[in-house]
């Protein structure tokens, strides 16, 4: 143990200890938290990017696994795989279109009718 008999020789080392203390938390202190929040912001944005990733390949092996359960002879599939559904469609459109070309009908305006001899009168500016 280091005995000091001056107090002037007490004063100067318990000076330079806090200098030394006050320099090594001014220069340490900020690059050390700036370091760590940027070891915790990486490891946050892995740990999203890795859930989103786990959802996404639960989602899609999930899909594969319910469309592979599907059999091709239920009643349903097999209305789905026919060709007598696009026929009926088209045949139900085209009534339609027949339905709704009867029920129209057109008003002509005389005067909104194109009269290419006649000519549109001007306004003069003054």
């Amino acid at each position: 143990m280091l005995v000091l008999s001056n107090d002037t020789a007490l004063n100067s080392l318990l000076s330079k200890l806090l200098q030394d203390y006050l320099e090594r938390t001014n220069s340490s202190a900020p690059s050390q938290v700036q370091s760590g929040g940027n070891n915790l912001e990486i490891i946050y944005v892995l740990l999203i990017i890795g859930l989103f990733g786990i959802f996404t390949l639960a989602a899609t092996l999930t899909n594969i696994r319910s469309r592979r359960l599907e059999d091709p002879r239920e009643p349903y599939n097999m209305y789905i795989d026919s060709d007598i559904w696009p026929k009926k469609d088209m045949a139900y459109f085209q009534a339609r279109l027949v339905e709704n070309y009867k029920l129209c009908s057109v008003f002509e305006n005389p005067l909104a009718v194109e009269q290419p001899n006649t000519k549109i009168p001007e306004v003069k500016s003054s």
